[in-house]
């Protein structure tokens, strides 16, 4: 397997596929580098360099106790692109995965990266506050947690409906829930559960005004799991200059549901 050891010692898997210009994938909660298969093949068929790691805890890579917060991750995305050695990279997050990417911009900069895709992310802020009436209450994140403690492979698999939308008439097959479970069951627990406070807690507001690449932000307007106007809306109007495509019902897991469109729009970005 293609791995590299992060400055703290812990081992991160990543896919390498393609040469020409780099694409890097940061996937989603509680998900790995698989989820970014048909994107990956799909622009690495087209003349690109396509790059996809499991993060820390999730997938291939160690399960460390201790470092789930977001600027370990922009860090470990900063050792992977050293260590790769990428230049004029594209950055692509999808849900808590657009998080780090854009924790990445703000602690490290722009030298190496060309543009930035969001794809159903929780920037610019996923919960609730006084500040930000449109996001999710606390409470359904500590529900997450408990029930993640309780029966981590029942709640997950119950999660599927509303990650995909099939519970709104989207069409995904058996296969599709069966790899999702499979992934989502090779993380860490204790991953698994403290990205919850990692993904709905931090307050990206900041790093928004750090973004100073053409950006691309693409949501669904029937996401159940990171709602349009507490997110995506948000960071494209925060984002100078960014660019908001609006899926219509198009739910949380669109990289599956609408991933010819997704592949088109990213190529089409790429390709500026």
């Amino acid at each position: 397997m293609s791995t590299f050891t992060t400055q703290g010692g812990t081992e991160i898997y990543y896919k390498d596929w393609g040469s020409g210009k780099p694409v890097l994938f940061s996937h989603g909660w509680p998900l790995d580098a698989d989820m970014w298969e048909y994107q990956m093949h799909y622009l690495a068929s087209r003349g690109y360099r396509t790059v996809a790691f499991d993060r820390r805890g999730f997938g291939r890579s160690s399960q460390p106790w201790t470092g789930y917060d977001y600027d370990t991750f922009a860090d470990d995305i900063h050792q992977l692109i050293e260590h790769l050695d990428l230049k004029d990279v594209t950055l692509v997050g999808f849900s808590m995965g657009g998080g780090d990417v854009t924790r990445y911009i703000a602690r490290h900069g722009t030298a190496r990266v060309a543009k930035l895709a969001l794809l159903g992310a929780v920037t610019p802020l996923f919960i609730k506050t006084a500040d930000h009436p449109h996001g999710v209450d606390k409470s359904v994140f500590d529900g997450i947690r408990q029930g993640l403690l309780k029966d981590r492979a029942q709640f997950i698999s119950d999660f599927g409906p509303v990650f995909y939308g099939t519970n709104r008439d989207q069409k995904v097959s058996d296969g599709v829930m069966t790899q999702t479970l499979n992934v989502a069951l090779l993380a860490s627990l204790k991953g698994t559960v403290d990205c919850v406070t990692a993904f709905s807690e931090t307050d990206f507001r900041p790093d928004m005004a750090k973004v100073d690449v053409p950006t691309l932000v693409i949501h669904g307007d029937g996401d159940q799991v990171v709602p349009l106007e507490a997110t995506g809306k948000l960071a494209a109007e925060m984002i100078q200059g960014a660019e908001l495509k609006v899926y219509h019902n198009a739910p949380h897991g669109f990289a599956v549901t609408h991933a010819e469109q997704l592949n088109e729009d990213l190529l089409a970005f790429l390709n500026r």
